[in-house]
């Protein structure tokens, strides 16, 4: 009697960005390349093992609010929106969303007196105004936010 074995179908344990098939070059923007210049730049290259990504395209975009991007710092994954692929973006401003999701990566969360967490601490908003181009970031965003929006 031939003996059968199980055998067991070897598959390595994607994490979760490769899964969905998020992307890191968009049609107008390389993350990646993004990515290492801000982290040589602003980091000392200490941002080390983070994958950066677009993020999955929704059917329909939002009503009230926009997230630019998020950061899952357990994971070491930034998720850019991928809404931000556009010509009409300015490559200085998808510089500024990527630069506020790496510095998450460096300035703490606080707790605050009713215990919820805090991430836009003083030291976060402080060395955020240290971009180059927060000021005029900030200015585009304001009047663009409804080109996001529906």
């Amino acid at each position: 009697m031939a003996r059968r074995t199980k055998r067991k179908i070897a598959r390595s344990r994607l994490p979760l960005q490769r899964q969905l098939g998020l992307e890191i070059e968009g049609r107008y923007f390389d993350l990646r390349g993004l990515f290492n210049k801000l982290n040589a730049r602003h980091f000392g290259n200490r941002l080390r093992g983070y994958k950066v990504v677009w993020g999955r395209k929704r059917r329909e975009r939002p009503k009230e609010y926009f997230i630019f991007g998020t950061i899952q710092e357990e994971d070491r994954v930034i998720r850019i929106n991928p809404w931000l692929d556009q010509k009409f973006v300015p490559f200085w401003f998808l510089e500024y969303i990527l630069y506020h999701e790496m510095l998450h990566a460096v300035v703490p969360d606080k707790a605050r007196d009713d215990g919820r967490r805090c991430v836009h601490t003083d030291e976060f908003n402080r060395r955020e105004r240290e971009f180059r181009f927060y000021k005029r970031a900030r200015r585009w965003e304001d009047e663009n936010l409804a080109r996001f929006l529906r």
